[in-house]
């Protein structure tokens, strides 16, 4: 039963990173009830969501080519921030960790559901400041890396925060900035599951379990992504996470 919820909530969240994103709503609250503790949870959570980084990052390249320049830099920070999220998780025991999920979910929450507004401010602002920009560059590179950080350490609503990020950047093709949120993410995941890995801090069957129930659904979304509009799943998205965010901070008070 355990091993069907998982698979479901996998299921469930490879198709909403693939049409929406916030697939991490899903599968990491289903670890928790699959019985794994909060931190091995959240490490597990990194761990299912990768492959779908990964092969959105592949199927982007295409996009992201143009971009060679800045990818190094790009992956430097993600990598160095990324680690570092990991190792500041493998040092709080779960209750510390358990007082930081309704937090840490809030503010995963509250940057999706004002994701898209954020990101056409920045955009607006960051058109025609080019020398701003050039000025900025040691800033953004430094917000990059705290935003790294923060994927190491909890990875849902890392993709909204990146495109944010990119959008301050000054990028405005929407494809590019997906194909290299992709990236980004993927870097940031892959340092931070082998972090985890090497003290053996993931709970490795039931995120294996989640993690094929995660790939099946993002196959299962480029196929029936006509047939559910983004808007509906981004709906369902904000209403089912606000509901766990509540939860968690009324389990914890």
């Amino acid at each position: 039963m355990i091993f069907a919820l998982l698979f479901v909530a996998g299921l469930l969240g490879g198709m909403i990173n693939s049409l929406a994103g916030g697939g991490s709503f899903v599968i990491f609250p289903a670890l928790l009830v699959a019985g794994v503790p909060p931190v091995l949870a959240n490490a597990s959570n990194t761990y299912a969501c990768l492959p779908g980084y990964v092969s959105g990052a592949v199927g982007y390249w295409k996009q992201i080519a143009p971009y060679k320049n800045r990818l190094a830099l790009y992956c430097v920070l993600g990598l160095s921030g990324g680690y570092l999220g990991a190792e500041a998780l493998m040092r709080i025991s779960d209750a510390q960790f358990s007082a930081f999920i309704p937090w840490l979910m809030a503010f995963a929450v509250t940057i999706y559901i004002f994701g898209q507004r954020i990101n056409r401010m920045l955009a607006a602002r960051s058109n025609g400041s080019k020398r701003a920009a050039r000025a900025g560059a040691i800033g953004l590179s430094v917000l990059l890396l705290a935003l790294s950080f923060y994927g190491g350490f909890f990875n849902a609503g890392l993709g909204i925060i990146l495109l944010a990020w990119l959008a301050l950047a000054g990028f405005e093709d929407v494809h590019a900035m997906n194909g290299l949120k992709l990236l980004i993410s993927a870097v940031v995941s892959v340092v931070a599951v082998v972090r985890f890995a090497a003290t053996d801090s993931i709970a490795w069957v039931e995120g294996s379990v989640a993690l094929a129930g995660a790939v099946l659904g993002g196959f299962a979304a480029a196929y029936f992504a006509h047939l559910v509009p983004a808007r509906l799943i981004r709906g369902f998205v904000i209403v089912y996470g606000i509901g766990l965010t509540l939860y968690f901070f009324w389990t914890t008070m």
